[in-house]
């Protein structure tokens, strides 16, 4: 079988992964008092780092205290402290590999019963049908604060690099801000940042420059984007190809390909797209494509869980495969391969026909295991998904409290 996973790779700032494998970012929602990483997520870590990994991807990292994916969100901004940041950054790298910070902004998906902003490129909301109500209702973005949340950007990546992280990984992707900007369905905008794809993507790549001018040439710089949002008449793979095309200018080190978005969930397998493989690699067949003619070397992420998939993956041209799900339920997966093993169980499939519960499911099947990794036990794979969605659902509750009492503490000292 080749070996080429476990063959270094070169990237443009100088770094060099060990190997060609990944954990992609999974959303943790495990922060501590005052929106921080704590000890679960540093346990959490260093499990990864010595299960084999070349490069660790971390959960989104908010950088706008007013605008988080969940009330657990990790924030660095510019008045959060860093030593919790940097002993973060040590546990990731204990095995010998790179950890990234994925950073991101939501835009228009936060929960209705949040407090802070929601802000889009358009006051379009998301579409879930009769579940619409558990976002709240966007404000289309001034200049102003489009130019804030560029620096804000910035200003994240450049602590993380103080933190002791190699890199960042700049989310635009899965329907968030800046994903949304490129989304012609959600960007319904007249001005220099809506209408064509150039002025669709300037939000993204006016936040690559500032990143990058923010952080020193040897820190790596990458993008997550989605091959297509897999909705109709929205962002596609041919949009993809021009974006890669504009960002490869830009010193960025690698883009990782994913895809879909709240509306239409196909990062966990729930888009009805013949595109889309049934079990593992599921923008395989848009990535082949993509690789054809990337100036950018690519990753690409979405339901891979074994050997045989990940070699098919690097054999397509794709440079480093992203795994999720797979290490939340088998740590050391990297280290199984190698030895010639292959992970003993699988997480239990959400076959619900509800494809926007079946996908909060999912992901609260997914924080089950990484709270159990954390606490030192076994995951267990089996759990029920309304069992994981249960106790997911009282946690963010207990969490959304100790987040509105912290906010409006922020507000309060910021005021004064």
């Amino acid at each position: 079988m080749s070996s080429e996973l476990y063959t270094p790779l070169p990237l443009r700032s100088g770094q060099v992964l060990r190997n060609r494998i990944a954990k992609a970012a999974m959303e943790e929602n495990m922060a501590v008092d005052g929106q921080l990483p704590g000890k679960d997520l540093l346990t959490l870590y260093r499990q990864w780092a010595a299960g084999g990994a070349g490069l660790l991807i971390t959960g989104n990292v908010m950088v706008h205290a007013e605008a988080l994916t969940g009330p657990a969100g990790v924030v660095l901004d510019e008045a959060a402290p860093l030593e919790p940041f940097t002993e973060w950054a040590e546990a990731g790298r204990s095995g010998g590999g790179a950890i990234w910070m994925q950073i991101n902004h939501p835009g228009r998906q936060v929960g209705s019963d949040m407090p802070g902003v929601v802000w889009g490129p358009s006051d379009v909301g998301v579409d879930l049908g009769r579940h619409s109500g558990r976002f709240g209702r966007p404000s289309a973005m001034t200049a102003e604060q489009i130019a804030a949340t560029v620096d804000r950007f910035a200003v994240t990546a450049h602590r993380a690099e103080k933190a002791g992280f190699d890199g960042v990984e700049i989310h635009a992707a899965h329907g968030y801000l800046l994903s949304q900007f490129l989304s012609p369905l959600v960007n319904q905008r007249t001005d220099r940042w809506g209408g064509s794809l150039e002025n669709r993507a300037r939000m993204l790549l006016d936040t690559v420059r500032a990143v990058r001018g923010a952080v020193s040439p040897s820190f790596a710089v990458a993008v997550k984007l989605n091959s297509a949002d897999f909705q109709r008449g929205g962002f596609d793979a041919d949009d993809a190809r021009q974006v890669i095309e504009m960002l490869a200018p830009l010193g960025v080190d690698l883009v990782e390909l994913s895809g879909g978005s709240y509306e239409s969930p196909a990062m966990s397998g729930r888009a009805a797209d013949s595109r889309t493989q049934a079990r593992e690699a599921y923008f395989l067949d848009l990535a082949e494509d993509l690789v054809r003619t990337s100036p950018v070397p690519l990753m690409l992420t979405g339901g891979i869980t074994r050997r045989e998939t990940a070699e098919k993956v690097l054999a397509s041209g794709v440079a480093v495969v992203g795994m999720g799900t797979a290490l939340a339920v088998t740590p050391d997966l990297p280290d199984r391969w190698r030895r010639g093993h292959e992970a003993e169980s699988r997480l239990r499939p959400v076959t619900w026909s509800d494809k926007s519960l079946a996908s909060a499911a999912g992901m609260a099947l997914v924080r089950h295991q990484l709270r159990r990794i954390a606490r030192g036990s076994r995951p267990t794979p089996g759990t029920h998904p309304a069992v994981a969605l249960i106790a997911d659902q009282r946690r963010q509750r207990r969490a959304l409290r100790r987040y509105r009492a912290w906010l409006s503490e922020a507000r309060s000292t910021a005021v004064l």
